[in-house]
């Protein structure tokens, strides 16, 4: 599926062109498309011609650079007789704004092919007033400035509409409720292709017409700045001004025959449906179709990455909501179905009993590569106080101790370990003070400080200090000294496993096995002590080859391919920590130069599908590739005659990015609310760091000119949500993510605190607020303002 367009710009004497010509367009492709060029030679009917000479400049990007652009020259001879031709070679200064853009398909009725073309005429011989003195016209802008850029704003407009028209096939297909979004987005498209730099700055220059904020609602902006540039003309030919004449209360605007207001207008401009606010409008419903409503005074809505830590609290999802967070999302390539199901029913239950809206997003997890589980560690916990330089204690651990079944801590609180005992006889007798005893795996005597006691659902629990270094296993038994004996408070339960990983550093070897059972733990080393590692997907091993680059864990370690086989790969260690990166289970593998042949949804995608249609409200595609992977979506989509359920396109990948305004496309023919995620990790990963930033811009731009929401992910307030403090960096880029509609935090220790920030952020820059806090400086008074 491809866009197709043919567009020029024209440079007239108030006349018009029957046809249009393209020389030598070989091996020509658009400026923002790679298709060749099958039919070069191509005509575009007008709407009217007259005689004289006219000026077409073609202006196009070539696969490799040409000796010179070509200025098509053309005339009308009248009485209907065949149009005269010729071209000359010029060079880029001379060149117009435009831009050629053709296919062999979706051609409009009426094209056909021109005859050869003739050796052109000097500009300066066919014009020569054109070297004379420029007549001042309206705000003492030159007259000929105005006229070129209404040629030239018409010829944009004419082309706008000629690839709506060239794409009437595939807008038809989209459902009537996209219907006028899928056709700015083909405008916009249309506007995209053409190099229009010299018109932006001309319009800008007399402070007509912005088209770096036109995105979305094209139409309605181009057509307005040619109806003010023909008022500005008629004005100008009728009235003599000068550069001192101050604006008319009222410009007279007349119909001009051929002019873009004397022309019938289309069906869509009848109707009403290409006007600013009626765009506006098909924005804010789309947003709101996906997400609801937005909460009072905000901006954006708040999306919080949630798991199975959201299961063992009562307390956990009610207060992310009163924090500000109004989306749960859940991965479905972590946990199984009944976590799922424990989360989303403390959603719904938080949701109802605060009267606050929230929906739940689960995100499918897609044809992702990961490494493999390591061999489970030992049930040991390391409790640590915090020391300086010298090794002196200046903060003690701070440790929750409570009954196992009695639920975690306070969500206040934020203590460095957590301990369950398997009796709750004696806890109830502790008090502040009191001093817990007991000796740790090394056999070394250990104290806990009792500092606070709370009431919690199921019982009490006890914050406590902890001064010294401690291993604590399961079966550790905690006691109290009395005056005459010692009362045992019960045994430690539930330590889990140490978290196994593999540290790797520059020029260590690494190998990736295909049998999970060749694991190991190894910490990296030379040749015949190489760190092992699995992945199960053979798709890795089938893909990838000698010299190509490899990530992990979302591009914190780089390796090269050494050599590679049915059953292992070998790679080299190119980019980590100093100190060693460490590499855990389940961590992303990227192979962004490989060749690699994705399956789109995978069986256990379809599984969870199934699932998901039944309990959320937005399914999240993740790497998305292809118009095949929305398709296999919406054919089982289909199946379930679901037509409620939001569809958000997580764009991860450089084949999803290059082919987004044909996925928005292929969504748009169903009804179900659409969204876009820009995942920044896997695609900074797979395309490259450098080029992160003007990515996520197009996909902004794309998707406000579709009036698609956007949700703006990935280490949003990282450092704040997992250490407690953000960085300067972090802010401004939630400053930047508030042009999207929902910004989505993942999960960490201090995610409460990242919520009430990010809330307080938005709030805080909103446009109501932002405009009730503008006062005069003070240091106007000294200027005389």
């Amino acid at each position: 599926m491809m866009l197709h367009a043919v567009s020029v710009c024209l440079v007239t004497n108030q006349c018009s062109l029957h046809g249009v010509q393209i020389v030598n367009p070989s091996n020509f492709t658009s400026l923002k498309q790679s298709e060749q060029f099958s039919n070069p030679t191509r005509r575009l009917p007008l709407t009217r011609a007259t005689s004289g000479n006219c000026l077409i400049k073609l202006l196009v990007k070539p696969n490799r650079k040409p000796p010179s652009n070509s200025l098509v020259f053309a005339g009308i001879r009248g009485n209907d007789e065949p149009e005269r031709c010729s071209h000359k070679p010029c060079c880029h200064d001379e060149m117009l704004d435009s831009s050629v853009q053709a296919s062999q398909d979706n051609l409009s009725p009426g094209v056909s092919d021109l005859e050869s073309v003739e050796s052109a005429p000097s500009l300066e011989a066919e014009n020569p007033k054109c070297l004379s003195s420029p007549e001042l016209g309206f705000f003492g802008y030159p007259v000929n400035l105005q006229g070129d850029l209404l040629d030239k704003l018409k010829a944009v407009h004419l082309h706008v509409l000629a690839l709506e028209q060239w794409n009437a096939s595939r807008l038809k297909m989209c459902h009537r409720k996209y219907l006028a979004s899928a056709t700015n987005l083909i405008h916009y498209l249309a506007l995209q292709c053409l190099d229009v730099q010299q018109l932006k700055e001309g319009l800008s220059s007399i402070g007509i017409l912005n088209l770096e904020t036109i995105n979305p609602y094209v139409l309605a902006r181009i057509t307005a700045g040619v109806h003010m540039l023909e008022s500005l003309e008629s004005y100008s030919s009728s009235t003599k001004v000068n550069t001192n004449l101050t604006m008319p209360q009222k410009i007279d605007v007349t119909d001009k025959k051929g002019s873009i207001a004397g022309q019938k207008s289309s069906d869509h401009e009848k109707k009403g449906d290409f006007t600013v606010n009626a765009m506006r409008k098909k924005a804010s419903f789309h947003a709101e179709s996906l997400f609801g409503s937005l909460p009072n005074g905000r901006p954006a809505h708040i999306m919080v990455t949630v798991g199975r830590e959201a299961t063992q609290s009562d307390t956990f999802i009610s207060d992310l909501l009163k924090a500000g967070a109004n989306v749960v999302r859940i991965n479905c390539a972590h946990d199984d179905p009944s976590v799922w199901s424990e989360i989303i029913r403390h959603v719904k239950n938080s949701s109802q009993m605060l009267e606050k809206s929230c929906r739940i997003l689960m995100d499918l997890a897609g044809p992702k590569l990961r490494t493999g589980l390591l061999n489970v560690g030992p049930n040991v916990m390391k409790i640590s106080p915090k020391k300086d330089h010298k090794g002196d204690v200046i903060f003690p651990a701070q440790v929750w101790l409570s009954y196992s079944g009695s639920g975690p801590p306070p969500t206040h609180l934020s203590p460095d370990a957590i301990l369950y005992l398997d009796d709750d006889r004696f806890l109830g007798k502790l008090e502040a003070g009191n001093v817990v005893r007991f000796s740790d795996v090394r056999g070394r005597p250990r104290a806990l400080r009792i500092s606070q006691k709370f009431s919690v659902f199921a019982g009490f629990g006890f914050m406590a200090e902890c001064s010294r270094t401690t291993y604590v296993e399961s079966g550790t038994m905690l006691y109290v000294k009395g005056k005459k004996r010692k009362y045992t408070l019960g045994r430690v339960v539930d330590v889990p496993p140490v978290e196994q990983f593999i540290r790797l550093k520059v020029g260590d070897l690494l190998i990736i096995s295909r049998d999970p059972c060749l694991s190991s733990d190894k910490s990296g080393g030379s040749a015949t002590s190489a760190a092992r590692i699995t992945c199960s997907s053979g798709r890795l091993f089938d893909s990838v080859k000698p010299g190509e680059p490899i990530a992990f864990d979302d591009g914190r370690i780089w390796g090269v391919i050494q050599g590679a086989s049915i059953s292992e790969i070998i790679v080299s260690i190119t980019h980590a920590s100093p100190k060693g990166s460490k590499l855990g289970s389940e961590k992303s593998i990227n192979i962004p130069r490989s060749e690699m042949q994705f399956e789109g949804l995978t069986s256990k995608d379809l599984r969870d599908l199934e699932f998901v249609v039944a309990n959320a409200d937005m399914v999240g595609i993740s790497f998305v590739r292809d118009v095949r992977d929305i398709v296999i979506v919406q054919q089982e989509l289909e199946k379930w005659k679901v037509k409620e359920l939001g569809i958000v396109l997580k764009i991860e990948t450089q084949s999803g990015f290059q082919k987004l305004p044909l996925l928005l496309l292929q969504a748009m023919q169903f009804p179900n609310p659409l969204g876009v995620m820009i995942a920044r990790g896997d695609l900074a990963v797979e395309c490259g760091w450098d080029r992160l930033a003007d990515m996520q811009e197009e996909i902004l731009s794309i998707c406000n000119a579709a009036h698609i929401p956007v949700i703006w992910a990935t280490q949003v307030l990282e450092s704040l949500v997992k250490l407690g403090l953000p960085t300067r960096a972090e802010i401004t880029d939630v400053a930047y993510g508030m042009r999207a509609n929902c910004i989505m935090l993942n999960k960490g220790k201090y995610i409460l605190e990242g919520v009430s920030t990010l809330d307080s952020i938005l709030h805080s820059n909103s446009t109501k607020k932002m405009n009730a806090e503008l006062k005069p400086l003070v240091l106007s008074s000294n200027l005389g303002l």
